[in-house]
């Protein structure tokens, strides 16, 4: 009787990578530049509250990142795209959203009727938290591979948009018209759902373009990822 192969495709955080290659240093360089970033924003920043709210997030994903780089490695994507989020908040929180001035020539070159900046950073909130929620799950819960992964990493962006946009409110409530840099509705009555709905659809196109990419570079991280 002939044996019967039982092997098995190995899942992406159990394919070892050997040490070295762009992935020591990418995260290094990566963190180098948003700090600098961050602290040249500080510098002139059109409303001080403003940049501070908005950039919080950085300040305190940043070191969390560092602190944890050795037990809990990000994959080489999820690096990237992280230090890209980081950058546009760093951006929206030097100018305010509503008067980013790479947004005002979008603005003016297609005839919109608002700086589309905000919109843009939304599309981000959403696109970039799905592969990070993508990666924790995978590697620190059963549902690798299952058919139910990409559901709940929309579910849990348009969640975390939702908590965002309850914050926004209570620091309008709280600030009064000092906030209305920070909520950048630029008059639109439907801001809010407008807001939760493109961090909906980055997160639905970052898990239809980036997920094989995703996996593949969960395969290069230097050791088994699972907790």
């Amino acid at each position: 009787m002939s044996a019967i192969n039982m092997s098995v495709d190995p899942s992406p955080s159990d394919v070892p990578r050997p040490p070295g290659g762009t992935g020591r240093w990418l995260p290094a360089v990566l963190a180098a530049v948003v700090a600098a970033a961050l602290m040249a924003s500080a510098w002139g920043a059109k409303d001080p509250t403003t940049w501070l709210l908005e950039t919080v997030w950085v300040m305190v994903g940043l070191p969390l990142a560092i602190l944890l780089r050795r037990r809990f490695p990000l994959s080489g994507l999820l690096c990237g795209l992280l230090a890209a989020h980081a950058l546009v908040l760093i951006v929206g929180g030097h100018y305010t959203y509503a008067e980013v001035p790479a947004g005002d020539r979008v603005r003016d070159w297609f005839g919109l009727e608002r700086n589309p900046y905000d919109r843009f950073g939304h599309l981000m909130q959403g696109f970039v938290p799905a592969i990070l929620v993508r990666e924790l799950l995978v590697r620190t819960s059963p549902l690798r591979g299952s058919r139910w992964l990409a559901p709940l990493v929309g579910c849990a962006c348009l969640a975390f948009s939702a908590v965002f946009e309850m914050l926004e409110w209570a620091a309008a409530v709280t600030g009064g018209q000092a906030a209305d840099a920070l909520l950048a509705t630029q008059g639109d009555v439907w801001d809010t759902q407008w807001d939760m709905f493109c961090a909906l659809i980055g997160a639905t196109c970052s898990l239809l373009f980036l997920s094989r990419l995703h996996d593949r570079s969960l395969t290069r991280l230097p050791f088994a990822a699972r907790d």
